[in-house]
């Protein structure tokens, strides 16, 4: 009887601590819950809700400390101890977990770039597919994810390609015999056929045996950069063999016994018509980049959810009165249609982007 006693009395004392513990960790999983909910339907940064939840936790530790049945000594002990730990954990993480989360900080304040955005950073480039408080993840042209810590950003030029469009260029060495205006037509008229605008052609090179023509135009969707470079190498292949020049250095030797009026030109093959279709084939770029598309439209549709709840709120405020107002009243249901079509479409995109993952995993 006197240990059922003794438990009892020895559970008691727990008791209180069980609850503080209890109560916090419920408290820490449905502050976690809301804040993600609010993230999916309002477009909050998610770092905010990881500082949040990790605040939360280590008062929730604090607490059960406070609530141990202990003496002070030991409870002062334990809470140095804690304090110890927490330190020990930010020193030794300083130069990686602490810098990047920093340096993503610092990015998120001057908004270099956006998901969906074009980047190149050293031997890197493809397009953000997504954003975070320690990392930034691109999607380069082989559609595989790379992960690249935002120390490492701040370490190095990040080259961003601007959304309103960008120069396309591509480099060609040829032999001081080739006239320099018949290759700058050539050079000009394959940049047109490449579906490039505003087209120049530099010389960037007069070397010992050739000369460097760079060809150049204007392309306006930034997300098909992969193809338009490569269609203007392949304009810039077929017009100078369309005009009988050849793209070989000065130097060229072959073992061959060759005729002397041979050149290096393929020969024409016959011309086939192209069949019209109404339906435009779909580029390389939607499946080399489709994480970062979802990105970038999911990025869209949180600056517009943004703009409709800050005119809702306007709206509301300065409702008028009589005929006015129930045009306002209109305007705002509007408006609220919007702001729930894109809170869907907000949390359609975030599903389609985690199901690579977790096909992945």
């Amino acid at each position: 009887m006197g240990s059922l006693g003794s438990i009892i009395e020895l559970f008691a004392e727990w008791v209180p601590t069980l609850i503080t513990l209890l109560i916090g960790v419920v408290l820490v999983v449905v502050v976690h819950r809301l804040l993600v909910k609010r993230d999916d339907a309002q477009s909050r940064s998610p770092i905010l809700r990881q500082l949040l939840v990790g605040a939360l936790a280590a008062v929730v530790a604090i607490l059960t400390i406070l609530a141990l049945p202990i003496g002070d000594a030991p409870r002062g002990q334990l809470l140095s101890l804690f304090g110890l730990l927490v330190t020990a954990a930010i020193a030794l993480s300083s130069t990686t977990l602490l810098g990047n989360a920093m340096a993503g900080l610092m990015l998120r304040s001057i908004r270099a770039f956006r998901p969906g955005d074009f980047v190149i950073v050293e031997e890197h480039r493809g397009r953000i597919s997504e954003l975070g408080l320690l990392r930034m993840e691109i999607q380069t042209e082989r559609r595989n994810l790379t992960m690249l810590p935002n120390l490492y950003l701040v370490s190095n030029p990040v080259t961003v390609v601007r959304s309103s469009g960008t120069f396309v260029a591509a480099t060609v060495s040829l032999g001081y015999d080739t006239p320099r205006n018949q290759v700058e037509k050539c050079l000009i008229d394959a940049a047109n056929n490449a579906g490039l605008s505003d087209p120049f052609v530099f010389v960037l090179d007069l070397g010992d045996f050739s000369v460097t023509y760079q060809a150049a135009g204007f392309l306006e969707e930034p997300k098909y950069l992969i193809s338009a470079e490569s269609n203007l190498r392949t304009s810039m292949l077929d017009a100078l063999h369309e005009a009988g020049i050849e793209i070989v250095s000065p130097t060229f030797m072959n073992q061959r016994q060759l005729a002397p009026d041979r050149v290096f030109v393929p020969k024409r093959g016959r011309k086939t018509a192209v069949k019209q279709t109404a339906v435009e084939e779909p580029r390389p770029e939607e499946r080399m980049f489709d994480k970062a598309e979802l990105a970038e439209d999911t990025a869209d549709a949180e600056q517009e959810l943004k703009s409709v709840v800050a005119k809702i709120a306007r709206l509301e405020n300065e409702l008028p009165e009589g005929a006015d107002g129930e045009t306002t009243k209109a305007q705002v249901r509007g408006l609220e249609a919007r702001r729930v079509q894109l809170e869907a479409e907000i949390r359609h995109h975030r599903v389609r982007q985690e199901e690579p993952d977790a096909e992945d995993g």
